[in-house]
């Protein structure tokens, strides 16, 4: 927001200059982005006025003027439209220097001497406009110096507003925070109340109490919208950054600058009837000021009369229904709206305006009658007029509803790291404008309608370090009691899992939490996803189920950008409905794909297959030190490869095995419509699942031969290795201590659909040497369970 220091000392003057006013703003949270003059550098320029104005004998488009600056008549020529005979302007004298250090000096204009010139807004640095010369008021004193008469010795501050600071976006707010600032006294201007002159009443309705619980209007007749609006408005309005239209739009937005209550006039004879504040119609169109013409939508608030629309509410009015040189009766509106229901649809419509930047923040819910008043009296000795009675439709259950804040004191001590004395906290938020109860141990402020921001005791501490001022609080390390987390011995840390798998070559990425419903779908079909009320964008609507549709878009991303060989995992949360309940679960997945090795001279590429996801995800199995409680499953998954996917299973203490996750190649179907080049693999576990661990324990070494049998099978070719390795665990006996695939063989010799595995099976006892008898007939015991559970052979 934009305003003039002079405009603002008149109502708060502290003994500080700009420099200063603007750090104490600054260090108060109302930041100034910028400070400058309210006019361009010049001298020499006075108020003059045009005696008379004649045709240039040599050029159509100049005028030789006769130009009085109180002492002497000057002759300037001049080029302006709008220079003419008894308008007063700006007068740069011979010698005066105007903005850019351009001097003035006596010269011929088409052979006409010319000793000054008549200026514009651009030229003097007030504007950028140059139409034509600066007219000012008639009552301008001619001669007078224009810096002075205009006080163009001011400052323009642009403050940039945090959003919970609407009670800010005016000149009132901004005094009043001031004058808290510096204990003292804020000047108003006097309020006086307009008596009715006649008894014309509009008539109200409240259709959609909720968005506009407080609606006033009242008529003004006989008024003269061609007055012209006075110079000291139209330079508050300037300087403030607005331009001036006519009386009636000036006054509203002089009103609105002053308090911050946003108002808006209709031409009363383009009224039909009642107004009506409503949702708006489907399909119903309404055109704008600014020529737009809208198609609205349904749960747009709309203020209408009983055949169309007049205005977007809180936004913007509707072209027909403003005021125009014809308007000889107005109706003056002023409205509360509920910020939620106007937030947002100023940017539905591509508009933003200064009246939706105040709503959607919030306005002070009992402003309203104020600014009524004000902006009547100010049309009255602008325009004229007669005004009716103020009516007012008023929905006291949608209003709000401001309770009181506890403010507790030890707290205030514990957050500020000072103990303030209570008559100095009383005495801040009482400045602030609230009224406090001493309830011994804390305060009770009952917070004033203009201060949206203010609901929870945090709040109040910020108020009261702000205006006590941060650079007066104490320095104070925080303390804290920093005791050690226990964590159990079996733990394996996060840590430890995402520097395993960079070692490995992994690059752990981090995707959003949103992704597409469409991907949702084709990654876990099985669950609904939740579906988000106020999506970024539409292909970011749902939350995940799943981290595998981030890693395939980020695969998918990096190989468009010459990335062929790219391995990335992410730990992150999972969001899945379980009844009523959302779950949130922590994963842990990954992603390889390319070429097995990086490029090098020392081999032939070759690309990653299962059995390298599968070894990657094994060796972080490793980290836990029981592997023998993991299993793999041929199994099928939806986003993943038939025949090449499997459920990865965990042994719980009951013995069961529960599923934890999936590993596998991508769908073909999936690597296309993500546009994935070379195969994809993938696993995806229960974060938790992977970070229980099995303490290990000392066990002495045996120091007695250890006794191996080689055996050679024939089994089903689709028949999985890890069943039949488990099976030989289980019927090897207690002192089986390893076994290991070394072959596996498909070929000449070899029967189709058939395949031959080599197993090595290693047994050794702590304390003596094993015999032949035992050895074989625990091989006996594998191979009778080989061949009842496998249809097993063994190979002669």
């Amino acid at each position: 927001m934009k305003f003039s220091e002079q405009w603002l000392r008149e109502w708060v003057n502290p003994a500080l200059d700009a420099a200063a006013l603007d750090e104490q703003l600054s260090l108060a949270g109302l930041e100034v982005d910028s400070r400058e003059p309210a006019a361009g550098q010049f001298s020499g320029v006075v108020v003059g006025e045009i005696i008379s104005a004649e045709p240039h004998p040599n050029a159509d488009k100049l005028q030789v003027c006769q130009v009085s600056d109180g002492v002497d008549t000057h002759q300037v020529v001049c080029g302006a439209p709008n220079a003419r005979a008894g308008l007063k302007t700006a007068f740069a004298r011979v010698g005066a220097v105007l903005p850019g250090d351009f001097k003035i000096k006596q010269a011929k204009l088409r052979q006409v001497e010319s000793c000054g010139m008549l200026s514009s807004e651009q030229e003097l640095g007030l504007s950028d406009n140059h139409d034509g010369i600066m007219e000012l008021a008639a009552d301008a004193p001619v001669g007078h110096d224009l810096r002075d008469y205009l006080k163009l010795d001011d400052q323009i501050f642009d403050v940039d507003l945090t959003p919970n600071r609407s009670d800010c976006l005016s000149i009132a707010g901004l005094a009043r925070e001031v004058g808290v600032l510096n204990r003292i006294a804020v000047t108003q201007p006097v309020l006086n109340r307009v008596a009715p002159q006649i008894d014309d009443q509009p008539q109200i309705t409240l259709e959609a109490p909720v968005a506009c619980p407080r609606y006033l209007g009242r008529i003004l007749r006989g008024i003269n919208i061609k007055a012209a609006t006075p110079l000291w408005m139209q330079e508050k309005l300037r300087r403030s950054g607005i331009r001036s239209i006519d009386p009636v739009v000036d006054v509203t937005n002089y009103v609105m600058l002053e308090l911050g209550q946003p108002m808006h006039a209709f031409d009363l004879a383009e009224i039909d009837g009642v107004i009506r504040v409503r949702m708006a119609q489907p399909e119903e169109k309404l055109t704008l000021l600014d020529g737009s013409e809208l198609t609205l939508k349904p749960e747009t608030l709309v203020i209408a009369d009983n055949s169309k629309a007049l205005a977007l509410a809180g936004i913007m009015g509707g072209e027909h229904s403003g005021c125009s040189p014809e308007t000889r009766d107005i109706l003056l509106e002023v409205a509360y709206f509920d910020p939620l229901s106007l937030a947002g649809k100023a940017r539905e419509y591509g508009l933003h305006t200064d009246a939706s930047h105040r709503f959607e923040r919030g306005v002070d819910f009992q402003l309203q009658q104020r600014a009524m008043e004000r902006a009547t009296e100010l049309l009255l000795q602008l325009v004229g007029g007669q005004p009716g009675p103020i009516t007012e439709a008023v929905a006291n259950e949608h209003l709000p509803v401001r309770q009181p804040v506890k403010l507790r004191k030890d707290r205030l001590e514990q957050l500020l790291a000072i103990r303030l004395p209570d008559a100095e906290v009383v005495d801040i938020l009482t400045r602030l404008g609230m009224v406090i109860e001493d309830q011994g141990d804390a305060w009770l402020a009952a917070v004033p309608s203009y201060r949206f921001d203010i609901s929870i005791e945090v709040d109040l501490i910020e108020e009261v370090a702000r205006v006590y001022g941060y650079d007066n609080l104490p320095v104070r390390a925080p303390s804290a009691a920093m005791l050690i987390q226990n964590r159990p011995e079996s733990e394996v840390s996060l840590r430890r899992i995402r520097n395993l798998l960079t070692s490995r070559g992994y690059q752990e990425a981090i995707t959003y939490s949103f992704i597409d419903p469409k991907w949702s779908q084709a990654f876990d079909p099985e669950r609904q996803p939740i579906a988000l009320a106020n999506p970024i964008s539409a292909d970011l609507a749902v939350m995940r189920t799943s981290l595998l549709p981030g890693l395939a878009k980020a695969l998918s991303y990096n190989q468009k950008r010459q990335q062929p060989r790219v391995r990335l995992f992410e730990t992150g949360l999972r969001f899945i409905r379980e009844g009523e309940t959302t779950v949130q679960q922590p994963m842990l997945a990954g992603l390889i794909s390319g070429s097995r090795h990086p490029e090098s001279w020392t081999g032939k590429t070759e690309s990653v297959d299962f059995f390298d996801i599968k070894g990657d995800f094994e060796a972080l199995l490793s980290l836990t030190g029981d592997l023998a409680n993991w299993q793999f499953r041929t199994a099928s998954h939806p986003a993943l490869h038939p025949g090449q996917s499997a459920e990865i299973l965990h042994r719980q203490q009951d013995g069961s095995w529960q599923s934890v996750g999936w590993i596998g190649a991508l769908h073909p179907q999936l690597c296309k419509d993500l546009d994935l080049r070379g195969q994809t693999l993938v696993f995806e576990v229960v974060q938790e699942a992977v970070m229980q661990g099995r303490v290990p324990r000392f066990g002495s070494l045996s120091r007695f031969p250890e006794m191996r049998r080689d055996l050679a099978l024939l089994v089903d070719a689709s028949q999985p290795v890890g069943e039949l390795l488990q099976e030989a665990w289980n019927q090897g006996g207690e002192w089986l201590q390893k076994v290991t695939l070394f072959d596996v063989y498909q070929g000449q010799g070899i029967a189709e659909g058939k395949k031959s595995l080599a197993l090595g099976l290693t047994w050794q006892h702590p304390s003596r040497t094993l015999t032949d008898d035992e050895i074989n007939s625990q091989v006996n015991q594998v191979v009778t369970a080989f061949s009842q559970g496998f249809a097993a052979e063994l190979r002669s």
